[in-house]
């Protein structure tokens, strides 16, 4: 007796439904299929952009927790091998990765043998979700690895966000500047702001905001070439080299009425030379805590107590993460476009090429080799 098969053979893109007539018959105990090709068999084109291929993905595993200094040993790029998409899932490729100077003391809160924390700006290769189509970009937090599966529930480690899709906008400057210079010094026209880590990313950011709306800015950077940036590309006002010029004696000159807003992102003995020099109701916004990052936690630097001017002077202090906007997140994002398609706004990178330099960046970002935002090319 004869029957009908039919079997799916997979090719490439393409996927075969072949239809044959078989025949049954016994031999010793033994079931003997004899098949016939149809002629009719049919060819579809399977249009899902799930290739078949295997993709193995690159990736730093923390193998040690960062003390004092970074080092190369406390990291090890590994490969794995990636398993096939499931619906509602994607598969990104890196293209370019942020170093940031918090990624040294937040990812001492996990442990051992995550993948080194951090964002990424990556192309969706394949995908089985229609609201991530194969060709666009997203930022996520999915660390320093090249390749990753993403899936609807997908959140990350440190932020606990979901990866968004990057806007057909070009590059643009980050919303921390924007959310933390107009939120917390709710700055005012005619008024006067300190920078700390001024040639940074965020710092060289927050100084052309502040000019836009009329301050007069001052910025605190390591060297005299970043010095000279800050005042003759970034429009500041004037900058002070803390490595070569005492910081308070400048400043007084730089700001000789005192001091309203101050955006920190290095705290320590800076910070303090700052504070002590602010008006009567000034405000203060701790972005970062760049020179205590590479310090042992049980042996902190210890720096002026800032209680008595903080009460006389009643200023207002305070830290804050940007994803605490996260509701507001296109606002920012739109308003920086403008400035920066209004020429208001320019910025600078220092790119390291190669996914396997990752750790020569992120390391030379935390001794301040940098000016303005430090990204990993891949």
């Amino acid at each position: 007796m004869f029957k009908s098969i039919q079997r799916e053979v997979s090719w490439d893109r393409y996927r075969f439904i072949v239809t044959t007539l078989a025949r049954s018959f016994h031999y010793n105990s033994c079931e003997i299929i004899s098949t016939i090709p149809n002629q009719r068999n049919v060819c579809i084109r399977n249009f899902s952009s799930q290739s078949h291929k295997i993709v193995k993905a690159r990736k730093y595993v923390v193998v040690n927790h960062f003390v004092n200094e970074a080092k190369p040993t406390d990291l090890k790029l590994v490969e794995e091998e990636l398993p096939l998409l499931q619906n509602g899932e994607y598969l990104t490729e890196a293209e370019y990765f942020s170093v940031d100077p918090y990624m040294k003391p937040y990812v001492k809160r996990y442990p051992l043998g995550i993948t080194m924390i951090g964002t990424q700006i990556a192309k969706i290769v394949e995908s089985k979700n229609p609201a991530f189509p194969v060709g666009k970009r997203i930022v996520g937090n999915m660390g320093w690895r090249t390749h990753t599966i993403v899936n609807p529930k997908f959140k990350d480690l440190v932020f606990q966000e979901h990866p968004y899709l990057l806007p057909d906008i070009g590059d643009l400057p980050s919303n921390t500047a924007y959310f933390g210079l107009l939120e917390i010094c709710k700055p005012k026209s005619g008024e006067t702001i300190v920078i700390s880590g001024a040639a940074g990313a965020v710092g060289s950011h927050v100084g052309q905001i502040a000019k836009n709306l009329g301050l007069n800015v001052i910025g605190i950077c390591g060297s005299d070439e970043k010095c000279k940036w800050l005042t003759e590309e970034m429009g500041f006002d004037s900058a002070i080299n803390y490595k070569t010029m005492p910081v308070a004696s400048s400043l007084s000159k730089a700001a000789s009425n005192g001091v309203d807003c101050y955006f920190d992102n290095v705290g320590g003995d800076i910070s303090s030379a700052v504070m002590y020099q602010m008006k009567p109701f000034g405000r203060v916004a701790v972005c970062g805590s760049i020179s205590s990052y590479n310090a042992d936690s049980s042996s902190l630097p210890k720096c002026t107590i800032l209680q008595p001017i903080l009460s006389k002077n009643q200023l207002r202090m305070e830290g804050f993460i940007v994803l605490h906007w996260m509701d507001r997140w296109h606002e920012g994002i739109m308003q920086n476009l403008q400035w920066l398609r209004e020429g208001k706004l320019r910025y600078r990178e220092t790119v390291t090429k190669g996914f396997e330099n990752m750790f020569d960046a992120f390391i030379g970002m935390l001794r301040g080799e940098n000016i303005g935002k430090a990204i990993v090319q891949v």
